[in-house]
């Protein structure tokens, strides 16, 4: 029997390969449950009336961490699901503000797959884009990751 939604190993994959998510709406209350979980009290975040009087932008803010964790949340379910490892880093760039009420997908490229010297295994990179509504870019991400090979060549 097929199990659904069941990611892609390492050879499914080829340099070149692209990808893009289903959507999801940022809300309000994705925010206050986040700030509140981790702290994060930067009134930019937490206080509507610090937003009006200090400040230029036009609604409630999402922290660009918060950003990231649903742009993975789009992306893991989809892609790596039982076969990503581990996460191993990446370099994160905000490139516009994101906004309460924003609907946002991730679209990707694999850039790098290397094989690993032992075990059926490979370190692969992509290149992701956070994307808006109105199709900005509010964020990049590259993330490398070790993933698992087909278990037929083991």
């Amino acid at each position: 029997m097929k199990l659904l939604g069941h990611g892609f190993y390492w050879q499914d994959w080829s340099v070149g390969w692209a990808f893009k998510t289903q959507t999801r709406t940022i809300r309000g209350e994705d925010v206050t449950g986040f700030t509140g979980m981790v702290g994060m009290t930067e009134e930019l975040f937490t206080s509507d009336w610090y937003l009006e009087e200090h400040t230029n932008f036009t609604g409630r803010l999402v922290p660009g961490a918060l950003v990231m964790s649903m742009a993975e949340g789009l992306v893991i379910p989809a892609t790596i699901a039982r076969t990503g490892l581990a996460f191993l880093g990446c370099q994160v760039n905000v490139t516009g503000p994101t906004y309460a009420g924003d609907t946002i997908h991730v679209e990707g490229v694999v850039t790098e797959i290397k094989q690993a010297s032992k075990g059926n295994r490979a370190l692969v990179r992509t290149d992701n884009k956070v994307i808006n509504q109105n199709g900005d870019v509010v964020m990049t991400y590259d993330p490398l990751r070790m993933m698992k090979g087909d278990p037929k060549f083991d």
